[in-house]
């Protein structure tokens, strides 16, 4: 069969890159979700590949280098772009869609304003564009603020982002109402719970559903300390599965899964992530992150390995988490009300805001978090599968 051409753009948002497509330039059998769509968008970044390298399509055998987005116009009132997320496992096939991808989310404005999708009269010639995002995957609304020049999207500038080697120009991005999907942002009603894992024992755990589904746990009551990097975790098979089993026990206490089979089909929620109070260490670029840089650390894992920095929904979930008291992650920055805080990771340190309130009925709920990333176009044209992939 020949190969078709189809358009699309390769992207990096945030610490992440991914394959963005507008809706109508997909083929007919792809533009509603199924079968065909998964197997479009696997062969686009070179999945299933049981050599784990993706070498047959765009994916850099990475979980942050394996994402697809499909945009269109918004049906919803009061939107400008609707949005949809893949995560797209490397060597299996499989595309989830339970959630949502918070560093790509900063490249959605600036295509859907240079695509044509958000409407020209809301695009000023120099200033800022607001791009109102319905974030299909979990139903709800992100708000990009998006450098204009010259009536274009302003792409070079000179924030920094750590793990992204050259600075970029900044957006600025709101999740509104960030608990993932109807539930609670607790959804067990606790801020800190105690998952009993066979072989493991009893660990406490921040089960919270803000940004994406995340399970928080301490770096010291696992044996960690906070500072690791990828090298000491990634090429371990065993602490990986120490890490997947806390994930699944994890998302079944928070009702994601009805049995622990099923965590295996749902690989992109919920996050797993181990916490520690602030220290210094080594970043993997070689700087050193001092001590009082920072009010905690984080470290985070995707699709089943250690993330080389942090993803954008996990920060969401941080940001939250850190702003409730006794939370985890809230104790591991030293307790107390906190509007923001700037935590280390891998990579480097990132700063992240949450506003919270708690009901009358004890229950807390999350406004919106709020962030800084960069976005930059770096290949645009035709993607080109062989027709009979789908």
């Amino acid at each position: 069969m020949p190969q078709i051409k189809i358009p699309a753009v390769y992207v990096r948002g945030g610490t992440s890159k991914g394959v963005i497509f507008k809706l109508s330039d997909l083929p007919e059998r792809a533009q509603s979700a199924g079968e065909a769509r998964d197997k479009l968008l696997l062969r686009v970044l070179g999945s299933p590949d049981p050599y784990k390298q993706q070498i047959d399509g765009l994916g850099n055998a990475s979980s942050s280098t394996s994402k697809a987005l499909i945009l269109s116009k918004s049906t919803q009132p009061e939107h400008d772009v609707d949005y949809l997320f893949g995560q797209v496992a490397i060597d299996k096939p499989f595309v989830d869609w339970s959630g949502n991808c918070g560093n790509m989310t900063a490249a959605v404005g600036a295509f859907a304003i240079a695509q044509g999708i958000v409407d020209k009269e809301k695009i000023p010639e120099n200033g800022i564009c607001t791009v109102r995002i319905w974030q299909k995957n979990i139903g709800k609304t992100i708000i990009a603020h998006v450098p204009i020049q010259n009536g274009e999207v302003l792409e070079t500038g000179d924030f920094e982002l750590d793990g992204v080697t050259f600075p970029a120009a900044e957006v600025v991005i709101e999740f509104l109402d960030p608990a993932d999907g109807e539930g609670a942002m607790f959804p067990t009603g606790n801020v800190v719970d105690l998952l009993d894992i066979p072989d493991i024992g009893q660990i406490p755990a921040t089960l919270i559903n803000s940004g994406i589904p995340t399970v928080f746990v301490n770096a010291a009551d696992i044996g960690y300390t906070g500072t690791e990097l990828q090298a000491d975790i990634n090429g371990d098979p065993e602490k990986l599965a120490f890490f997947e089993k806390i994930r699944a026990y994890g998302a079944l206490k928070m009702g994601l899964i009805a049995n622990l089979d099923e965590a295996q089909t749902r690989q992109h929620t919920p996050k797993v992530a181990f916490v520690a109070p602030a220290q210094s260490y080594t970043a993997s670029s070689g700087k050193m992150v001092e001590k009082q840089e920072i009010d905690l650390l984080v470290r985070a894992f995707s699709m089943g390995k250690l993330h080389h920095a942090m993803m954008g929904t996990a920060s969401v979930a941080i940001a939250t988490a850190a702003a409730v008291p006794n939370t985890l992650v809230n104790l591991a920055a030293g307790g107390g009300e906190r509007e923001a805080v700037r935590f280390g990771h891998p990579s480097g340190t990132l700063r992240v805001g949450a506003a919270v309130a708690q009901q009358p009925n004890g229950e807390w709920t999350a406004t919106k978090a709020v962030m800084s990333r960069s976005a930059r176009v770096i290949m645009e044209g035709w993607v080109r599968v062989p027709d009979d992939c789908f």
